[in-house]
C-alpha cells in the first residue's frame, strides 16, 4: 500500500508494506533493557482452583498477569504527567499518531565531569540549523544491539542538555524520541531540567507533546526524513509501553 505526502513543497511516496520498528521488545528476564533499578518484566499465569492460565503447564489457554514498569523496562512514550503535579495521561495527551519525523545520529560530548551530554551545538549541526519537523529521533553513537539488553542502572548514561532541549522546542519539535533511558541525567537531584524544558512545565505546558525513550534504531536505517507512527496502549497513566514505527519517504519527481 502506497501513499503520497507533501512536505515543504516536496512530494514523497510512502510504502506502508515496509515498516521499520524502532521499539525494543518487552520480554521477561534479565536480558532485557532496564534502567532506574526497575524490577524486570514478569508474566505469571492466573491460578484459580483447577484452572491455570498456561498452556505450557497444562492449561487450555494462556491467561497471565503482567507486571511491567514502562519507564524502566523498555521502549515507552510519556506525557507531561510524568513530572506534573496535575494529572495528565498519555491516553488523553497523545491524540494523533502519525508525524513527519527526522532521524539524526550523533555522538554525545564528554564533559569535564565525565558525563556524556548531547549539546545544543550538536543538534544544530545535525539539523543544519533549520526548523525541525513534528518529531525528532536521536540515535546516539556508537550504536549496537547491546542497547536492547543493557542494564543502565547506576551507569550514568548519556543525556540531553536542557538548553539543547529548549532549542528543539523553539525549532518546533513536538515529539522527541531517544535511544537513552532519559532526556535527563540519571541522578540530578530531582531538577529534571530537560523534561521541564521540553514540556515548558509549569509555565506554558505543552500538553500534547511526548517523549519516547529507550528506542533502538538499527544501523541499517539511514538518517533522514520518515513518516512516524507512535503506537501506545490506552493507559490512563503518564506513560505507556510503545511501538514507534518508521516508514521511509521517497522523493517523487
Amino acid at each position: 500500500m502506497y501513499a503520497s505526502i507533501r512536505y515543504r513543497d516536496q512530494l514523497y511516496q510512502v510504502d506502508f508494506s515496509k515498516p521499520l520498528d524502532v521499539s525494543i521488545p518487552l520480554k521477561e528476564g534479565l536480558s532485557n533493557v532496564n534502567c532506574f533499578y526497575a524490577p524486570p518484566m514478569e508474566a505469571t499465569p492466573v491460578v484459580a482452583g483447577n484452572f491455570i492460565g498456561s498452556t505450557e503447564q497444562g492449561g487450555v489457554v494462556n491467561f497471565k498477569n503482567v507486571r511491567v514498569n514502562p519507564h524502566g523496562n523498555g521502549t515507552h512514550t510519556e506525557c507531561v504527567g510524568h513530572i506534573a503535579r496535575e494529572v495528565f495521561t498519555i491516553n488523553q495527551c497523545l491524540k494523533t499518531f502519525v508525524f513527519i519525523a527526522e532521524l539524526i545520529s550523533l555522538y554525545p560530548q564528554k564533559m569535564p565531569n565525565g558525563d556524556q551530554v548531547i549539546l545544543k551545538e550538536a543538534l544544530m549541526a545535525a539539523l543544519e540549523g533549520k526548523k525541525g519537523p513534528e518529531a525528532l529521533l536521536i540515535r546516539t553513537l556508537p550504536n549496537d544491539e547491546w542497547k536492547c539488553s543493557t542494564n543502565y542502572s547506576g551507569a550514568n548514561p548519556p543525556y540531553l542538555h536542557h538548553e539543547a532541549v529548549a532549542w528543539l522546542v523553539a525549532s518546533g519539535i513536538q515529539h522527541l524520541l531517544i535511544d537513552l533511558p532519559s532526556v535527563d541525567r540519571e541522578e540530578d537531584g530531582g531538577l529534571l531540567l530537560a523534561h521541564k524544558a521540553f514540556w515548558q512545565y509549569p509555565q506554558a505546558i505543552r500538553q500534547n507533546c511526548t517523549i519516547s525513550e529507550l528506542i533502538y534504531v538499527n544501523n541499517s536505517v539511514p538518517d533522514g526524513l520518515y513518516l512516524l507512527n507512535i503506537q501506545i496502549a490506552s493507559f490512563e497513566l503518564d506513560v505507556s509501553p510503545s511501538k514507534p514505527v518508521l516508514y521511509a519517504m521517497q522523493v517523487m519527481e
